[in-house]
């Protein structure tokens, strides 16, 4: 215990000692260290490089946890601007959906005014475009309602016609629509011309997509692929107007397949060519299909 007192008593003596002197002493390293390093020497060269090698890797691996956290946060800040963007995105995606529908709708509705474009009437008929708005016939009736009617001078008998060609004919006008009876219908009579010679003939619509033809004269040479149109007997359609081509002919019997397809109808033009409504089997469906059929076969 005698011994121990006198050795604390040093140490003590020592540190206070330490303690006065350490800030001078690391002072006047300080101003050696910089007066060395300006002289630039090869020895001080060589040391400092060998320092900055040996503290190299420390401070990489003292780096490694600041660089991670660096990362994880820009890997943060980019999913929540990943985030970001794809509700943006799935908003636009959304928008552009629908401007596609509609203008997949407008581009339908232009292909279709397109096609009614391709049919000019003479110059002396007047004629009205419309919209087909139902298609009220089935297995038993072929007609459809379209968007005119008296209110633009739309009158019973009018022509029907797409842009390939002729559709049929108005029966019944109200104020702002009218009802068609297409070619297929069985209570539809057009007297048409077939081919370049100009043959005569009734295409009678039988509720079937190809209508056939009844000749008022002896069997012609009629062959597949021979294009019909109107022939401008009674009145009723004026000469000339495109109504199809002769699909097949077997035994006597002569199918048409009408220009326009019934399920893509959409828009028309009802024609008035002047010409009166003319009262007879040609001009007005009777009332029970039979009987028109019947009474045409008699006025054969």
């Amino acid at each position: 215990m005698k011994q121990s007192a006198p050795t604390s008593t040093r140490l003590s003596h020592l540190r206070t000692l330490f303690g006065r002197f350490a800030f001078v002493v690391l002072v006047v390293l300080s101003f050696a260290l910089m007066l060395v390093g300006k002289a630039d020497t090869v020895a001080v060269r060589s040391v400092r490089i060998w320092v900055a090698d040996a503290l190299v890797p420390v401070m990489d691996v003292m780096s490694q946890p600041a660089s991670f956290i660096t990362a994880v946060t820009a890997n943060i800040r980019e999913l929540a601007a990943i985030r970001e963007e794809n509700a943006r995105l799935r908003d636009e995606n959304a928008r552009l959906l629908r401007w596609q529908t509609a203008a997949r709708v407008l581009e339908t509705e232009n292909e279709s005014l397109r096609q009614l474009m391709h049919f000019v009437p003479s110059p002396q008929a007047t004629f009205v475009s419309a919209r087909v708005v139902a298609d009220t016939g089935g297995a038993f009736a072929h007609s459809v309602l379209v968007t005119a009617g008296a209110r633009e001078l739309v009158s019973k008998g009018h022509a029907v016609v797409s842009g390939e060609g002729l559709v049929g004919r108005v029966i019944e006008t109200g104020r702002r629509a009218s009802r068609v009876l297409l070619l297929t219908d069985i209570n539809s009579r057009i007297p048409v011309a077939i081919g370049n010679a100009r043959q005569r003939a009734i295409l009678a619509g039988d509720n079937t997509d190809r209508p056939r033809l009844m000749f008022s004269r002896g069997q012609m040479a009629v062959v597949p692929g021979d294009r019909v149109a109107t022939s401008g007997v009674a009145g009723v359609f004026p000469p000339g107007l495109p109504v199809g081509v002769v699909a097949s002919v077997n035994d006597g019997e002569i199918r048409i397949k009408p220009y326009y397809q019934r399920d893509r109808l959409e828009y028309v033009r009802v024609v008035d060519y002047g010409v009166s409504d003319v009262i007879s089997d040609l001009a007005s469906p009777s009332i029970d299909g039979a009987a028109g059929q019947s009474r045409t076969e008699k006025n054969r």
